[in-house]
């Protein structure tokens, strides 16, 4: 798993939050894929949390899919709450829709054990500082049986950008089957996982770096370089081509029903039916 600044990370997102919905084109893609992959799900959830919300642009969907649910839409940036807030629109709210905005990290969820349906993740896992912890704590939040949902980006993602300016100046992101180990290791079961490659094409290299910046997703690891980029680095940039590879990692599993207590005690489950 990557190495991620927060603080950093937090930065970019509230500065380029004003941009952010007109360059972050590849997320909208991937929200749009992650609904229809939604509508195979049986899932009827009283709360439904927005983990990595930014400005929210699934809450409409979300919303008229689960009539009456109550929205959690949660992020590190307070910019990014600010247009959250707004996402639902009033038609939403007069059916019945609510929305609570919430700030704070991934991998420490200021919310109740047991307290969300589901948690519903596009594109932030890969920002959050300790993902093995920010699985643990969408766990933690879940009522047994609740659903997680959630796309990120996989080693592939970049590639091209990789070659060109050396590893430690690009995200590295998790396998997928990394992934699906620390799902299981959290608690989730069954974990269903796959993965897609898209490629994004810019008329020139100067698109892509572009978008990168507008959208707050600029390099944000603890070790990164600190100094001002030369002219060597920009010309390593226009190397990299127009196009770049994007691996986008699908997933979702449902929180099994505990076995042991937190001092652990095993627990056992009784079934009521009804005599013969």
């Amino acid at each position: 798993m990557p190495e991620i600044d927060a603080r950093a990370a937090r930065r970019r997102f509230g500065r380029a939050a004003a941009t952010y919905a007109d360059a972050a084109r590849l997320e909208a893609e991937v929200g749009a894929r992650m609904l229809e992959r939604l509508e195979v799900v049986r899932a009827a959830p009283a709360r439904i949390l927005d983990a990595g919300c930014g400005p929210a642009p699934q809450a409409r969907a979300l919303a008229r899919r689960y009539p009456g649910t109550a929205l959690v839409a949660l992020d590190f940036s307070l910019p990014m709450l600010a247009l959250a807030r707004r996402a639902l629109g009033w038609r939403a709210r007069l059916r019945g829709a609510r929305m609570l905005a919430v700030c704070g990290a991934l991998e420490r969820l200021p919310l109740a054990a047991g307290s969300i349906g589901l948690a519903w993740s596009n594109m932030a896992l890969h920002w959050a500082a300790d993902a093995h912890a920010a699985l643990a704590e969408l766990g933690r939040v879940l009522v047994p049986g609740g659903l997680l949902m959630f796309s990120t980006l996989g080693p592939d993602t970049l590639k091209e950008l990789r070659a060109a300016v050396g590893e430690a100046r690009v995200h590295r992101f998790a396998d997928m089957h990394d992934i699906g180990d620390a799902l299981v290791a959290a608690g989730f079961a069954a974990p269903v996982m796959d993965m897609e490659m898209l490629t994004l094409q810019y008329r020139d290299p100067a698109g892509l770096a572009a978008d990168l910046r507008a959208s707050g997703q600029t390099l944000a690891l603890r070790e990164r370089a600190r100094g001002l980029a030369g002219r060597g680095l920009r010309a390593r940039l226009a190397a990299a081509g127009a196009s770049a590879s994007i691996e986008v990692i699908y997933g979702h599993a449902w929180k099994g029903v505990p076995r042991k207590t937190a001092d652990g005690r095993g627990i056992v489950h009784f079934e009521r039916r009804p005599l013969p």
